[in-house]
């Protein structure tokens, strides 16, 4: 493609926040510049988390952002929720070297969504082709075994496909608008056995005598934050669990990202003992993070689902996504999807090896999503 130049940056500071936001889409939240900048600026990538940006861009002559491609190269495989684990042990075993590798996706954040972030004046297959190219050379540059585009969208899977990339496909559990009027139409179309079980779930929360506050925008205040990280980082102590965010990102995110934030708040005598964290931006929803100070049954899924899926009814979303894995959300209304995600490998035999993979894992999930589809909670009228 003539007229386009290619830079890789280091920094989204490189950027401005317009010109890069004109490129992402009406229904993302984490492909903007303020989400990905302050992961930066706070320290949760960058540094020595292992996650080291360096963004594909094309400009024109005129000096013109006309795409991007979120881009980072990493050392190790934490952080990402489509497993490579394997594939890295495979490769260890073979004497073939798996790290570095580049990775296309929003930091510890497995939400599918745009990963080729285009003009939308632009010829978009032209232009995803010279963000692979781009790509493949800052593979080159930094020595890199391979690139990873992850959690894609069906439109991007196909594009990164026709380009020479593998197709993967994995699972996760997703709301889908279905026509409900409220929360109480959504239970209506469950099988009865599974309404009632839901319903106690949610009363066993309201007999706990605590208060359920929703705040976004404006009412995310400083200490709403502090609190939210207050949350998260007592609850990936107990769990033994990588706390990927810094205090830096709670202290900025009320300057930056409140417009798109939700906090779903427990309190009990006024006091806060939970909270869910979650994004959206038009039509689409995404849980993201979960805390508490003590235990109480059931309020894991009250803030994580019932109370997310209750405003997205109310906001005529038409898409809740709540994270990686759990097939404990089957039975609160999400159903499974696939996800997809397409990779580069440099080593002839280890893409040989993972290209004869790939088919074989892809039956197993679709044996997987329709053996799930039927313990699901809704009636097959």
């Amino acid at each position: 493609m003539t007229g386009v130049r290619v830079r890789f940056l280091e920094s989204l500071t490189e950027v401005d926040p317009e010109s890069w936001n004109a490129l992402t889409g009406d229904d993302d939240p984490f492909v903007e510049h303020a989400f990905l900048s302050t992961l930066e600026r706070s320290g949760s990538v960058g540094g020595d988390s292992g996650w080291e940006p360096m963004h594909v861009t094309l400009w024109t002559e005129e000096g013109t952002l006309e795409a991007a491609l979120p881009l980072y190269l990493k050392d190790q495989s934490y952080g990402e929720y489509i497993f490579d684990w394997g594939w890295a042990d495979a490769a260890h075993r073979a004497g073939i070297p798996y790290y570095p590798k580049l990775v296309s996706m929003v930091p510890f954040t497995p939400a599918t969504g745009r990963r080729f972030l285009t003009a939308p004046e632009g010829d978009r297959e032209a232009l995803v082709g010279e963000l692979l190219a781009g790509a493949q050379e800052a593979a080159e540059r930094a020595g890199a075994s391979s690139i990873h585009l992850n959690f894609l969208t069906d439109e991007e899977q196909q594009l990164a496909n026709a380009s020479g990339f593998l197709s993967r496909r994995t699972m996760q559990f997703h709301w889908h608008a279905a026509g409900d009027g409220s929360f109480e139409d959504f239970l209506g179309r469950f099988r009865s056995s599974m309404r009632k079980k839901t319903k106690k779930e949610r009363r066993v929360v309201a007999d706990a005598g605590l208060d359920i506050r929703v705040f976004s925008g404006d009412d995310l205040t400083p200490e709403r934050w502090e609190t939210m990280r207050r949350f998260y980082r007592d609850t990936c102590m107990r769990k033994g669990a990588i706390p990927y965010l810094t205090n830096g990102f709670f202290d900025q995110a009320a300057d930056t990202l409140s417009d798109r934030a939700v906090i779903v708040m427990a309190f009990h005598e006024d006091e806060p003992v939970a909270a869910s964290l979650a994004f959206e931006k038009g039509a689409h929803l995404y849980g993201r993070y979960w805390g508490c100070s003590d235990d109480y049954d059931m309020l894991h899924f009250e803030l994580c689902y019932y109370q997310l899926i209750e405003r997205a009814i109310a906001q005529g979303m038409t898409r809740f996504e709540a994270g990686a894995q759990g097939t404990h959300k089957l039975r609160r209304g999400l159903m499974p999807v696939p996800i997809h995600s397409a990779h580069w490998l440099r080593h002839p035999a280890l893409a040989e090896a993972v290209a004869e993979f790939l088919p074989h894992e892809a039956m197993a999930t679709e044996r997987q999503i329709a053996a799930l589809e039927e313990h699901g909670p809704f009636r097959r009228d």
